[in-house]
């Protein structure tokens, strides 16, 4: 293991945070919660609703893989979105980045609510579905490269890391959000198969939240400050060169321990909450609406986690946690998720399946209520949002295909327990990347990126 020098510590500063700090802050949990309110439609949303886009004849492993590609193609689309939004926000600032990039994927998601049926277009329909969500993808990578470097640029450094953490636990409460919808409208609207209310039309009002979601997301961020850490190099913002300069020097070697360690923790992800949905509705016919609840309290415990694993890394360092968590995920994480499924295959209690659920989601999606902070700070100012957008996204991609890795384990071993095996190798993946790293944690944010 190679040697690390200690944390650096940075000169004495205020703590308290100032008004445009704070309105960054809060514009940024908003837009990240937003975000995942609309990345996860179609898992939470759709999930009961998948008939209204194929026929009723399709096999169950191929109407999965179909659920699962209709996720995963947003998730390719981020760092498309990361990629041109990182190096315009670079070049020309934060803010306005964000604004295109909210109007982006807020008709994306309109657009999805007013889709056809399987029974009216054929596959056209489903194709639609998975264009809609590519191109919503693009915009979302966008959105959240720009506004989580605005607002960490404006924290001060004693609370940088619990910032971050309040930031990236919009996720769990984004899927909270949408489960709850979900949970309101199925209990209205029962998902009964074709031609039910919920699979015919009620699965659009979801999405036409998330797009009004949008609008008032929009809005807010108009009235959000523009960087300082930023604004005080702008009078350099013609010589910029951010591809350049982040694929040049210690800045390539940086993004390429990013993006491993993202790999890994994304891995990760796709084997535990995007799987489980599926497998439980599609392979082991669970109830919908069980499943939605289940998955409801599982995102509340995981918020919790969030902010612990924040705090954590704030005192002992960021790089330390994630090597701790790494470990802990490759042995916790895939026993809870045998367990879940040796529970669903003795046909045992909705109450046993979701105890392991919910351990195996918080346990292995907790890292990220510090990577958003720790990658951040990995890079400088006039490579930030670059850096940050494309290490973070772009690390997605080959993970985002996890359906195709488990039809191809599934060839040697039984196909429900091939996430086992992809939340193993995230866990190498993020031990191994993390033990390569370097805190910044303790450094003003003018100062860190530089190792």
């Amino acid at each position: 293991m190679a040697s690390h020098p200690q944390r650096l510590r940075a000169p004495q500063e205020p703590t308290a945070m100032k008004p445009e700090a704070k309105r960054a802050a809060r514009a940024a949990f908003v837009g990240l919660f937003v975000d995942f309110f609309d990345i996860y439609l179609p898992i939470v949303a759709l999930a009961p609703a998948m008939a209204h886009f194929q026929p009723a004849t399709i096999s169950k492993t191929a109407a999965t893989t179909i659920f699962y590609l209709t996720f995963a193609v947003t998730l390719v689309a981020r760092p498309i979105g990361s990629t041109i939004f990182g190096y315009v926000g670079d070049k020309y600032g934060r803010r306005r980045t964000t604004l295109v990039a909210v109007a982006g994927f807020t008709v994306a998601t309109f657009a999805v609510a007013v889709l056809p049926s399987h029974a009216q277009v054929g596959y056209l329909s489903v194709a639609l579905l998975i264009a809609c969500r590519f191109i919503g993808g693009i915009f979302m990578g966008g959105e959240y490269t720009g506004a989580n470097s605005l607002a960490l640029e404006s924290v001060p450094t004693a609370k940088r890391g619990i910032v971050g953490g309040v930031i990236g636990s919009a996720y769990p409460w984004g899927y909270v959000a949408i489960s709850a919808v979900t949970l309101f409208l199925l209990s209205f609207l029962p998902a009964a198969g074709p031609g039910s209310p919920y699979v015919e039309w009620g699965w659009r009002i979801p999405f036409v939240v998330g797009g009004i979601l949008g609008v008032v997301l929009f809005g807010y961020f108009r009235r959000t400050s523009e960087s300082e850490a930023w604004l005080s190099q702008a009078d350099t913002v013609s010589e910029r060169t951010p591809f350049r300069d982040l694929f040049s020097g210690t800045n390539r070697r940086v993004l390429v321990e990013v993006f491993t360690l993202m790999s890994g923790l994304w891995l990760i992800t796709q084997a535990t909450v995007s799987t489980i949905p599926g497998l439980l509705v599609s392979y082991f016919d669970r109830d919908s609406s069980t499943v939605t609840a289940g998955m409801l309290v599982a995102y509340v415990v995981m918020a919790i986690g969030y902010l612990v694993v924040a705090v954590i890394g704030q005192r002992i360092g960021r790089r330390r946690t994630l090597v701790g968590l790494g470990l802990v995920i490759a042995v916790v994480t895939s026993l809870a998720f045998f367990a879940m499924v040796r529970t669903l295959e003795a046909r045992g209690s909705s109450v046993q399946v979701f105890a392991f659920v919910t351990i195996a989601i918080v346990v292995g999606i907790c890292p990220f209520g510090l990577a958003h902070t720790y990658v951040i700070e990995r890079f400088p100012t006039s490579v930030r949002a670059s850096g940050y957008g494309i290490g973070y996204s772009t690390a997605v991609i080959i993970p985002s295909f996890y359906s195709l890795f488990m039809l191809g384990l599934g060839k040697i071993m039984p196909y429900a327990y091939t996430p086992i095996v992809l939340i193993m190798a995230g866990s190498a993946l993020t031990v191994a990347a993390a033990t390569m790293g370097r805190d910044h944690d303790q450094l003003d944010i003018a100062e860190v990126g530089a190792p």
